[in-house]
This record gives C-alpha cells, structure tokens and sequence, in this order.
C-alpha cells in the first residue's frame, strides 16, 4: 500500500462508488443532486438505482467514466457521471447517452409520447477547451432553446456540467451546500482533517466512509487499483491533449493523436479501440 493520503480521491471508480454509489449512501448522493439542480426538477427525497449495463459503453468510456443510473419518486431519469479526463467528442457522447433513458420510456401499443424528464450530470475533471475564457463558470445547465426568442423550447432535457477545475474557493469561502459539495469533491485527497466549514452531518459522514485507514487490505487494495488507472488515464489523456494544443500545427496535432494511441495501448487497451479513440488510423499504430 503507496498511498499516502489520508482520504480517498472520489476521482477514482472506488472512490465515487463509495461515496455516491452504494444504497447504504443514497443520502449523499441526494443531497448533492439537491445542491446543484434547478429548480424546476423538485426537491429529491428519495431515489432508485438502476443497471447502467444496457448503455452499451465502450471499454474506454467505462475506464475514463464512472457513472450511477437513478430515479426519484416521480419517476424522473438522473445520469450522474463522473468524467475523469478528456475526450474526443464529449458533448456528442454526452448526448448519445442521455438517449437511452429517453428510448426506454418508450410504450409498447398506443401510447402519446409523454416523456418522463431526463437529467445527465457531469463532474468534469477537466476544463472544456472551448470555455477556457469563462474562468468564473463552473456550473454549467444546459436545455433547449429557441434562439429566436431566447426562451426554454423543451425543459425534460437537461445537461448539468461542473468544471470543477474552475473552482477556487478557499474554504473560507465556503457560503451554500454547493460550494461545499465543489471544494470537497476538488480537494478531498487533499485534506488531512475536517474543515470546521464541512461539520454538518452530511459531510461528516463523507469524511467517515472516505478514510483510507479504515479500510480492510482488500479495500485498501482495491482503491490502490483504482487510483492507479485513474493516474494513468488522465496522464495519458491530458498530456497528449495539451501538447497537441503547444504543437499548434497539423503535424504536431497528428503526432499528439498517435502518441494518445499509443499510451492507451501500453496501459491495456486494444489497438482498435485506442485508434478510435484517438482518431487515428489502425495501420499508423501498428506500424509505430
């Protein structure tokens, strides 16, 4: 056992499920989604999880995504995703996904269309390149609009972004539920005690079932697993995106996607899919 921090990092496939994925916990994960969502959606107080199985994911998405499939009371579709590093494509895999709990409502024999809402939450561990100038924005919702008017065009479709790399408050700082959901989320691996701002019951049990030392040797290794391949993968990622960004040329791009490809490969995916991935051709990553 290397780790050295005293709290897991909720980064991690461990890390998330602990905290958020497990129906002994359900109560985290409410209280976090009534911090964050508008106010059309309610106010949670219970919720059901469902398979994610049927969402059909690639082996990348599943090693670069964590995700939890949920529905309260009303019936209303909750995606939470924990989105660990770049990718290609995000907002269109984005969408592609928060069709399918749209297509499974679908009624067999005569039925008018009536859709239950749908929200996709995504805890971003990374910055949209196209938003690098909104330095303040961190939440992010996203719905519908009729460019004409500026108004809502359709409110059962919503999309929740945190860029959590955008969040800065010290801890001093710290005012509503959703601040703090932020600052601990960014710096809980961090932390070597609990803040005197994080003491309500909710964020005390965060602490509680988030300490590594607590853990039996197989927990302990489990997570040690985890927090390998999220270090791995978001190295592997981000360095490849941000030289590719340096570069600035056609060649220094393409050279940035084949190196992408190639350290997908050494830490244990097929070519194939790691020639997707990075936009690349099979036979430039077999001949490299």
């Amino acid at each position: 056992m290397t780790t050295q921090e005293r709290y897991i990092n909720p980064f991690t496939d461990f890390g998330f499920k602990k905290i958020f994925g497990s129906e002994v916990n359900k109560d985290l994960l409410i209280a976090f989604l009534n911090s964050l969502l508008p106010d059309d959606a309610g106010i949670i107080a219970d919720l059901s999880f469902m398979p994610t199985e049927q969402t059909g994911r690639s082996e990348y998405d599943r090693r670069a995504i964590f995700d939890l499939h949920c529905k309260n009371e009303q019936g209303d579709t909750f995606i939470v995703e924990m989105q660990r590093a770049k990718q290609n494509y995000f907002k269109d895999r984005s969408v592609f996904y928060a069709s399918f709990p749209i297509q499974q409502q679908a009624k067999k024999g005569t039925w008018d269309f009536c859709l239950k809402p749908v929200y996709m939450v995504g805890i971003l561990d990374f910055i949209f390149d196209e938003d690098q100038s909104s330095r303040d924005v961190v939440h992010h919702e996203v719905k519908l609009l009729d460019r004409s008017t500026g108004q809502v065009f359709y409110n059962k479709l919503t999309f929740i972004y945190l860029e959590l790399p955008k969040f800065r408050k010290s801890v001093d700082e710290l005012v509503t539920d959703f601040d703090k959901w932020c600052y601990l989320l960014r710096h809980l691996p961090e932390l070597t005690d609990r803040p005197q701002r994080l003491q309500e019951k909710v964020f005390s049990k965060v602490f509680e079932i988030a300490e590594i030392a607590k853990y039996s040797p197989a927990e302990a290794a489990a997570y040690e697993d985890s927090l390998k391949i999220y270090r791995d993968l978001k190295n592997v990622i981000d360095t490849a995106f941000d030289e590719g960004k340096a570069e600035g040329k056609v060649e220094g791009i393409e050279e940035g996607k084949l190196q992408v490809a190639q350290r997908l490969v050494e830490i244990g995916m097929s070519t194939e899919q790691a020639a997707s991935i990075a936009g690349v051709p099979i036979t430039m990553l077999q001949s490299s």
